[in-house]
Protein backbone atom coordinates (compact mmCIF):
# COMPACT_ATOMS: atom_id res chain seq x y z
CA UNK A 1 0.00 0.00 0.00
CA UNK A 2 1.55 3.30 -1.09
CA UNK A 3 0.59 6.57 0.46
CA UNK A 4 -0.11 9.50 -1.83
CA UNK A 5 -1.46 11.97 0.72
CA UNK A 6 -0.70 12.17 4.43
CA UNK A 7 -2.66 14.38 6.82
CA UNK A 8 -0.78 15.75 9.81
CA UNK A 9 -2.64 17.71 12.49
CA UNK A 10 -0.39 20.14 14.34
CA UNK A 11 -0.91 21.93 17.64
CA UNK A 12 2.65 23.04 18.29
CA UNK A 13 3.22 20.40 20.98
CA UNK A 14 6.19 18.04 21.26
CA UNK A 15 3.83 15.14 20.46
CA UNK A 16 2.80 16.89 17.25
CA UNK A 17 6.48 17.47 16.35
CA UNK A 18 7.23 13.76 16.74
CA UNK A 19 4.26 12.93 14.52
CA UNK A 20 5.42 15.51 11.96
CA UNK A 21 8.88 13.93 11.78
CA UNK A 22 7.28 10.52 11.19
CA UNK A 23 5.03 11.97 8.49
CA UNK A 24 7.96 13.68 6.75
CA UNK A 25 9.91 10.44 6.79
CA UNK A 26 6.98 8.48 5.34
CA UNK A 27 6.32 11.15 2.71
CA UNK A 28 9.97 11.11 1.73
CA UNK A 29 10.01 7.33 1.35
CA UNK A 30 6.66 7.03 -0.46
CA UNK A 31 6.65 10.28 -2.42
CA UNK A 32 3.40 11.29 -0.75
CA UNK A 33 2.41 14.91 -0.29
CA UNK A 34 1.53 16.24 3.13
CA UNK A 35 -1.52 18.16 4.21
CA UNK A 36 -0.79 19.96 7.48
CA UNK A 37 -3.89 20.99 9.39
CA UNK A 38 -4.09 23.19 12.43
CA UNK A 39 -7.38 23.74 14.20
CA UNK A 40 -8.16 27.02 15.89
CA UNK A 41 -10.36 26.01 18.78
CA UNK A 42 -12.54 29.02 19.37
CA UNK A 43 -15.69 27.27 20.53
CA UNK A 44 -15.53 29.06 23.88
CA UNK A 45 -15.38 32.39 22.02
CA UNK A 46 -18.52 31.72 20.00
CA UNK A 47 -20.85 32.32 22.92
CA UNK A 48 -19.33 35.71 23.70
CA UNK A 49 -20.50 39.01 22.21
CA UNK A 50 -18.17 39.98 19.37
CA UNK A 51 -16.28 42.91 20.85
CA UNK A 52 -12.68 44.02 20.39
CA UNK A 53 -11.32 41.62 22.99
CA UNK A 54 -13.00 38.60 21.45
CA UNK A 55 -11.79 39.72 18.02
CA UNK A 56 -8.23 40.09 19.36
CA UNK A 57 -8.40 36.68 21.01
CA UNK A 58 -9.49 35.18 17.67
CA UNK A 59 -6.56 36.90 15.94
CA UNK A 60 -4.13 35.54 18.54
CA UNK A 61 -5.50 32.01 18.09
CA UNK A 62 -5.22 32.32 14.29
CA UNK A 63 -1.65 33.61 14.58
CA UNK A 64 -0.77 30.70 16.82
CA UNK A 65 -2.21 28.32 14.23
CA UNK A 66 -0.06 29.94 11.54
CA UNK A 67 2.98 29.69 13.84
CA UNK A 68 2.35 25.95 14.28
CA UNK A 69 2.37 25.49 10.51
CA UNK A 70 5.56 27.56 10.11
CA UNK A 71 7.25 25.43 12.77
CA UNK A 72 6.28 22.33 10.80
CA UNK A 73 7.73 23.83 7.60
CA UNK A 74 11.05 24.27 9.41
CA UNK A 75 11.24 20.48 9.91
CA UNK A 76 10.79 19.93 6.15
CA UNK A 77 14.46 19.60 5.18
CA UNK A 78 13.77 17.58 2.04
CA UNK A 79 11.53 20.25 0.57
CA UNK A 80 8.49 17.98 0.37
CA UNK A 81 5.14 19.36 -0.73
CA UNK A 82 3.18 20.55 2.30
CA UNK A 83 -0.26 22.10 1.93
CA UNK A 84 -1.47 24.24 4.85
CA UNK A 85 -5.04 24.10 6.09
CA UNK A 86 -6.33 26.24 8.96
CA UNK A 87 -9.71 25.25 10.34
CA UNK A 88 -11.86 26.59 13.13
CA UNK A 89 -13.92 24.42 15.44
CA UNK A 90 -13.63 21.08 17.18
CA UNK A 91 -10.26 19.45 16.43
CA UNK A 92 -11.47 15.88 15.83
CA UNK A 93 -14.31 17.02 13.58
CA UNK A 94 -12.06 19.35 11.57
CA UNK A 95 -9.33 16.72 11.19
CA UNK A 96 -11.87 14.19 9.90
CA UNK A 97 -13.42 16.75 7.53
CA UNK A 98 -10.05 17.67 6.04
CA UNK A 99 -9.13 13.98 5.72
CA UNK A 100 -12.33 13.41 3.73
CA UNK A 101 -12.10 16.61 1.62
CA UNK A 102 -8.44 16.01 0.77
CA UNK A 103 -8.96 12.28 0.22
CA UNK A 104 -5.94 11.32 2.34
CA UNK A 105 -4.63 7.76 2.72
CA UNK A 106 -3.09 8.23 6.14
CA UNK A 107 -3.42 10.46 9.19
CA UNK A 108 -0.30 10.77 11.36
CA UNK A 109 -0.88 12.43 14.71
CA UNK A 110 0.48 12.68 18.22
CA UNK A 111 -1.21 10.76 20.99
CA UNK A 112 -1.68 13.89 23.11
CA UNK A 113 -1.20 17.63 23.35
CA UNK A 114 0.71 20.16 25.40
CA UNK A 115 -0.36 20.21 29.04
CA UNK A 116 -2.25 17.84 31.31
CA UNK A 117 -5.55 19.28 30.18
CA UNK A 118 -4.46 19.31 26.53
CA UNK A 119 -3.28 15.76 26.93
CA UNK A 120 -6.77 14.81 28.03
CA UNK A 121 -8.32 16.77 25.14
CA UNK A 122 -5.83 15.59 22.48
CA UNK A 123 -6.07 12.04 23.77
CA UNK A 124 -9.78 12.14 23.15
CA UNK A 125 -9.16 13.81 19.77
CA UNK A 126 -6.85 10.95 18.78
CA UNK A 127 -9.48 8.45 19.97
CA UNK A 128 -12.23 10.12 17.96
CA UNK A 129 -10.06 10.28 14.84
CA UNK A 130 -9.01 6.63 15.16
CA UNK A 131 -12.62 5.52 15.62
CA UNK A 132 -14.14 7.62 12.83
CA UNK A 133 -11.49 7.97 10.11
CA UNK A 134 -12.10 6.20 6.81
CA UNK A 135 -8.35 5.89 6.20
CA UNK A 136 -5.37 4.49 8.12
CA UNK A 137 -4.36 6.38 11.27
CA UNK A 138 -0.89 6.29 12.78
CA UNK A 139 -0.73 7.50 16.39
CA UNK A 140 2.73 8.52 17.59
CA UNK A 141 3.30 8.11 21.33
Amino acid sequence: MMYTKILVPTDGSEFAKKAQKHALFLANVTGAEIVAVTVTENNFVNGLPLDDEVYQLNQILKERSEENLKEFDKLNEDDLKITHVIKEGSPAKCILEVAKDEDVDLIVMGSSGKSGFDRFIMGSVADKVVNSAKCAVLIIH
